[in-house]
């Protein structure tokens, strides 16, 4: 069986030297495997990534939406925007109490892969492994600023977003909906000089991409059009309706329209990766941090104080810190001040790579693609992962030269001039 997912094994993940053969490295997934807790133990590694990744542990119905779902979508527009905002409320935190995941943390497929290098280690008996490190520099984590930009309002924001961004050197993407509001292509381009990334959000922002596969092959052309019109190579998907089979006609180098773990979406569910990984043709960039509408309006909270636990747990596993705001949203004092503070912790913290969704694509694309003795693009260092005597896993990292530690986005087709700290 091969499906989409099929490329993202562990040894891909891990990129150890020298590899395990193939035999020992199915002999620890199948001992790992339980961890997963999936209710059926794989028959092979290409059914276990479908079922965690291609999320078919939640039903082969699972990317379509409900009879209520298609109705509110269908009536929204003429609904009030009260009530539209109590009606989410209400389903969400419904929502929430029957998810099948855990939130805000989700940490299965991360014990998953610790617990298959532990099981390698035993099964070779050996004391350590080599692998090529998951970020350049040898940073602990990536860190990454994303934006869906949903109504001419926040288009108008959009600059006010950015500025506050710059005044912490740090850089976003922003996702423009092509056919909902008219389009500020002067914005674009100065945001680009400024070296902030421009995406595309779906196409209208009414419900329907995902409506039927006819109505979405009718929509994806004008959708490529417009990547290419707005010299984009990524693509987030509307209120995070998704279908991976049909999101394949897509011309993107990158999709942003997956998460980890999050039950207040109108499909919920989540992949569980912390990490980036391929879905067919394109690089997966799964946002990990809850939404900032979800965050303030729906849970209530006016601090950061979810994010930045999570991001902890990003970073004691080396994952991506993704997360995805929205100047419509980012106009409203409380929304606002969440995200200044989150931004003020995140410049204080340190040990991350800050660049933008583009390059993160990129090197994962070249980290996973050229081997486990390819130490391109520069910027690639090895680790080591080995146990200690409390048989904890823990990561070194080797030493790098001065070449490597200054050029860490060197190689790729598209440079980001975002920062790094």
């Amino acid at each position: 069986m091969t499906n989409l997912w099929s490329t993202n094994t562990p040894a891909t993940f891990w990129q150890c030297r020298p590899n395990p053969s193939e035999e020992q490295w199915q002999a620890a997934i199948q001992r790992a495997a339980p961890i997963l807790n999936l209710g059926v133990q794989p028959a092979d590694i290409d059914v276990l990534l479908a079922l965690v990744l291609g999320e078919a542990q939640f039903g082969p119905n699972h990317w379509r939406l409900s009879s209520a779902k298609r109705l509110y979508y269908l009536l929204k527009p003429v609904f009030p925007r009260t009530f539209t905002r109590a009606l989410r409320r209400f389903y969400n935190l419904m929502a929430h109490n029957k998810s099948q995941l855990r939130w805000p943390i989700e940490a299965k497929y991360v014990r998953f892969q610790w617990e298959v290098i532990r099981q390698l280690l035993t099964i070779t008996g050996k004391q350590s492994f080599s692998f090529k490190y998951f970020w350049p520099g040898g940073h602990r984590f990536a860190f990454v600023l994303t934006h869906d930009v949903e109504s001419a309002q926040g288009q108008a924001y959009v600059r006010t977003v950015a500025n506050l961004e710059e005044s912490f050197g740090f850089r976003s993407s922003f996702n423009f909906v092509p056919e909902r509001y008219p389009i500020d292509y002067n914005l674009m381009q100065e945001l680009r000089e400024r070296g902030f990334e421009i995406g595309v959000h779906g196409l209208k922002h009414d419900g329907k991409l995902f409506s039927s596969h006819a109505e979405f092959m009718r929509r994806v052309e004008r959708i490529n059009h417009y990547l290419k019109d707005f010299g984009a190579v990524g693509f987030r998907a509307p209120l995070t309706h998704r279908h991976p089979e049909w999101m394949q006609a897509l011309d993107i180098e990158y999709d942003l329209s997956f998460f980890d773990t999050d039950p207040f979406e109108p499909i919920p569910g989540g992949t569980m990766s912390i990490w980036p990984f391929f879905i067919g043709r394109f690089i997966e960039l799964p946002y990990t941090l809850v939404q900032d509408y979800t965050l303030t309006a729906v849970l209530g909270e006016k601090t950061p104080r979810i994010w930045l636990q999570k991001v902890d747990f990003i970073e004691k596993h080396y994952g991506m810190v993704l997360v995805n705001t929205h100047p419509d949203y980012l106009v409203d004092a409380v929304t606002w001040n969440v995200y200044v503070a989150f931004l003020q912790a995140m410049k204080g913290r340190g040990g991350y790579w800050h660049t933008l969704p583009k390059d993160v694509a990129y090197r994962w694309h070249a980290r996973t693609s050229s081997g486990a003795d390819d130490l391109s693009p520069p910027g690639t260092v090895r680790g080591k992962i080995k146990l200690n005597a409390k048989e904890d896993l823990i990561i070194e990292k080797q030493a790098m030269s001065e070449n490597q530690f200054q050029n860490p986005n060197m190689g790729f087709a598209v440079k980001s001039t975002a920062s790094q700290n």
